[in-house]
């Protein structure tokens, strides 16, 4: 396998600390709102490795931090937690936003076909760990305390921008959002492992510490999940690329700092969604979520599709055309690989080739393109209909995209769907008559079934739950 490490700015060959196994760590989310498509295409593509990896006959423990205290809405360590903005907005306290946004970014990566990690861990588990880290950071001269806040000095550090290739002059406190200057730095790109009280006294959470009563920062979060799980050494870290300043900068600095030794060695970055405005975000345009897609009528795994056919390291334009397109390709692919038979001998030659073929595709940087044209290619080969499900199904071990469906589940998928369409269409004449009582009749039957029905000018579309 050959994956482009962030970090030597060059396409590798993968080979992990210990032979046959791969520790492999992932920034999970901040716990504040409802992830957005641009957030999850990253997670799809993390997905996708892990699972990739372990195509590959790896042993794969993959952890994966939940944030729910310490995220600042800069990445220059100012403004306020966004935890705590979120349980404003919604006049909930901190811990309930975090368990209903936690489960609803789960959700969201179930229907996406995400598995979930191995090890899911949620920052305020962690606080012993975060105390010991930084207190062997202040011993070892690499962290200070300043007006209660805790900092850990970049210049202590002999290349603090390995992994940007930058200059500190080069590089912004913060990537993301307007910075005020913090005067109690000694640096300006030292950043807080501690805050005390001194500094948030609205902030919900707040533990003991030998600082103070405070919350630890957003960076030392993952450093420490990371060295709980996987030890000292980290075969994988993985992030979208607006990660790899400052977080993922600052992580390296203090971890190898606390180790004394080179931390990780392969940096993964998935690039952003774009839409045709410039970076998706919470904060701009329409909030694009997998239930807006949903209600929109739209297959979840359709949108995983869509990122597939595109590589991980190049920049991804949504525009609701181009999910027309992967939609109706989507579908189409499921209709013939449905019209498969599922009688007959396999070909285990034939389903060894077409593994191996998909293997080099997708093993040359996780090229899920070239990976998506091989399964194409088993379609077309010369090979019975059942040596071409046993290769379908082995390379959606990959792919998740749902590609070989039960038959009993394919029947009852046809026959839910033909119900719904003619009790739609029996709505349209009763609606056309201005039979409404019948038309909403109609409507609150289908709900009943689990059906939700969308009216455009276009026509009814409708989403099953």
């Amino acid at each position: 396998m050959k994956i482009y490490n962030t970090l030597s700015k060059t396409v590798e060959d993968f080979v992990p600390n210990e032979a046959g196994k791969v520790k492999m760590y992932t920034c999970g989310p901040t716990v504040y709102h409802f992830a957005h498509i641009g957030n999850l295409r990253t997670y799809i593509m993390e997905d996708v490795l892990e699972k990739f990896l372990r195509y590959e006959g790896y042993d794969v423990l993959r952890v994966m931090n939940i944030t729910d205290v310490g995220h600042l809405t800069s990445d220059g360590d100012t403004g306020e937690d966004k935890m705590l903005k979120g349980a404003k907005r919604e006049h909930k306290t901190v811990l309930e936003i975090a368990d209903y946004y936690r489960k609803a970014f789960f959700d969201d990566c179930a229907k996406l076909g995400i598995k979930t990690p191995d090890v899911v861990e949620p920052a305020t588990h962690c606080i012993p760990e975060f105390i010991k880290t930084i207190s062997s950071l202040i011993d070892k001269g690499y962290a200070y305390l300043a007006e209660g806040n805790v900092y850990f000095d970049t210049s202590k550090v002999k290349d603090y921008n390995v992994l940007t290739g930058h200059s500190s002059d080069e590089l912004m406190v913060g990537v993301r959002d307007d910075v005020t200057e913090d005067k109690n730095k000694r640096n300006k790109s030292d950043f807080v492992l501690w805050f005390t009280k001194s500094k948030f006294d609205d902030q919900e959470l707040k533990w003991e510490s030998p600082w103070g009563l405070g919350y630890p920062g957003w960076h030392i979060e993952c450093s420490c999940i990371s060295m709980k799980y996987c030890g000292e050494k980290l075969d994988i870290h993985c992030g979208g690329v607006d990660n790899i300043f400052p977080h993922h900068t600052n992580e390296i600095a203090q971890s190898e700092a606390y180790l004394g030794h080179k931390w990780c060695n392969y940096w993964f970055h998935v690039h952003h969604l774009n839409d045709e405005t410039g970076k998706m975000s919470k904060s701009k345009g329409e909030f694009l979520t997998v239930s807006l897609l949903t209600e929109k009528g739209y297959d979840p795994l359709a949108y995983r599709f869509f990122c597939l056919l595109s590589h991980y390291r190049k920049p991804l334009t949504f525009s609701y055309s181009a999910l027309d397109q992967a939609q109706a390709t989507y579908d189409k692919l499921l209709k013939r690989i449905d019209a498969l038979s599922r009688e007959g001998e396999v070909d285990e030659k034939f389903v060894n080739e077409c593994h191996e073929k998909f293997d080099v595709a997708v093993g040359n940087d996780l090229n899920t393109a070239l990976g998506i044209t091989a399964l194409y290619d088993v379609l077309k080969a010369n090979a019975s209909d059942a040596s071409k499900l046993a290769a379908i199904a082995d390379m959606d071990k990959v792919l998740s995209l749902g590609l070989v469906r039960d038959v009993k589940e394919q029947s009852g998928e046809h026959e839910l769907k033909d119900e719904i369409e003619k009790m739609i269409a029996e709505r349209a004449e009763a609606k056309k008559a201005k039979n409404y009582a019948l038309a909403d009749e109609i409507r609150n039957k289908l709900s009943a079934m689990g059906v939700t029905l969308i009216d455009t000018k276009e026509g009814t579309t409708y989403t099953v739950k």
